[in-house]
């Protein structure tokens, strides 16, 4: 198998494993763990875990207000992290970076702050919002939801047959109406990787902000959100290593200062009176209330640990795994993969199907085997609906995969094909 051989060197995979006591864990009477579901949610490290009970053991208080030795420490920490997380995607200033609860947070938060703004961001039923076919929810019902208030029209890039967004009729879908265009990175379903210059080009042309969705890319290569020259771009923390609860939102400093609050409370504000109130500069206008304190810690050490392997070997190394996958999976009888079937452009989630068997089925069967892989419509129904399918399995990879786990995957699915005969 060339990949295999392709694989070596790029990462100490198993030294790496070593630092994810999960990854030890049996299932299934003693069967060996194979985690595939690394698109949903990643695995944490011990050093994130160890730094997130440290935290708690010796840290907790709550920040900023506080001028006792605990809530100074716990101020430090966390926005510390703030810090770690503008250099880790080359944000120009610390205060461009927002922390929310998750990614769909920080998307729903740019719809509200649209829907409230005053010109020239204003989104009203004279303006266009863009999205396209291959989006999450996440970044499909926060733009609904703004059309309905407000009269706002709604159009998408819809896909070609090979898991491509088709931009052949961009001039008609992002036009001098459109306020913003929001799309996926990297999709969760397709693992496609979108063409971000021709879109963000069109939309600098008419004027429109451009906000990007991150989720499936800030964990596995890269992130600059200087060269990407979109506006807003959010991610999460639980994909990347880091705990759940803790997301992050990046825009730019001049939009944040002219944007409403999404959220009011404590924290968010300058002065509160019973008549009125002013509020606070960016980021902490729009983080109101106690954040996610030992969360936004946790990310920061994860952020540590990518940083420390490198962003550019975690890219290579799931590249040449992902080319090895595809390779393997289409030689499996009756499976289609859904998107891209080749390793070019694309992330590293394959979602499939296999002949007439149901995923559910599919994933059932797997799972006896230890095989964890998420099925379903992984909340991109728009996609099943344009392939035609009902659902699908999708196996996804992160630093700590290896071939072997591939291997395991097709043996499985020949299980699966035994089984159900």
């Amino acid at each position: 198998m060339t990949q295999t051989r392709e694989l070596h060197g790029l990462l100490d995979t198993e030294a790496i494993r070593k630092d994810f006591p999960i990854l030890d864990r049996p299932v299934h009477d003693d069967r060996t763990l194979v985690y595939l579901d690394n698109a949903a949610t990643s695995q944490t490290p011990r050093q994130v875990l160890d730094t997130m009970t440290g935290y708690y053991e010796r840290h907790n208080a709550n920040v900023h207000r506080g001028v006792h030795v605990l809530a100074e420490e716990a101020t430090a920490l966390y926005e510390g992290a703030r810090d770690k997380i503008a250099s880790f995607v080359n944000a120009p200033s610390r205060d461009e970076v927002i922390f929310t609860k998750n990614a769909s947070e920080s998307l729903n938060l740019v719809a509200n702050m649209l829907g409230w703004a005053d010109e020239p961001y204003r989104v009203d039923s004279d303006t266009e919002i863009v999205i396209t076919e291959m989006e999450h929810h996440s970044n499909i019902v926060p733009w609904q939801l703004l059309s309905q208030r407000t009269g706002a029209k709604l159009k998408w890039f819809g896909l070609t047959d090979d898991g491509r967004l088709d931009l052949s009729n961009i001039e008609e879908v992002i036009t001098e109406k459109t306020k913003i265009v929001s799309f996926v990175l990297v999709s969760n379903i397709l693992g496609t990787h979108n063409p971000v210059e021709a879109i963000v080009r069109r939309a600098q042309q008419v004027g429109a902000l451009v906000m990007i969705d991150a989720s499936q890319a800030a964990p596995h290569m890269p992130l600059d959100v200087q060269a990407l020259q979109a506006d807003f771009v959010a991610f999460t923390g639980h994909k990347m290593l880091g705990p759940t609860g803790i997301g992050v939102l990046w825009g730019r400093q001049e939009l944040l200062e002219d944007l409403p609050p999404f959220l009011g409370g404590g924290e968010m504000i300058e002065t509160v009176s019973m008549h009125s109130s002013t509020y606070a500069p960016a980021p902490h206008k729009f983080e109101a209330g106690t954040p996610p304190i030992a969360e936004a810690v946790g990310l920061g050490a994860a952020v540590d640990y990518l940083s420390a392997i490198g962003m550019d070997k975690i890219l290579a190394h799931e590249k040449a795994l992902t080319a090895y996958a595809v390779e393997r999976l289409l030689q499996v009888p009756d499976l289609r993969i859904i998107g891209p079937t080749t390793a070019e452009e694309r992330g590293a989630a394959i979602s499939f199907t296999l002949g007439d068997i149901h995923p559910h089925d599919v994933g059932q069967v797997l799972d006896e085997q230890g095989i964890a892989v998420r099925v379903g419509h992984h909340c991109a129904r728009p996609v099943c609906l344009r392939y035609g399918i009902p659902a699908t399995t999708r196996a996804s990879f992160y630093l700590y995969s290896t071939p072997a786990e591939v291997d395991a995957l097709v043996d499985g699915l020949e299980h699966v094909r035994n089984f159900f005969g």
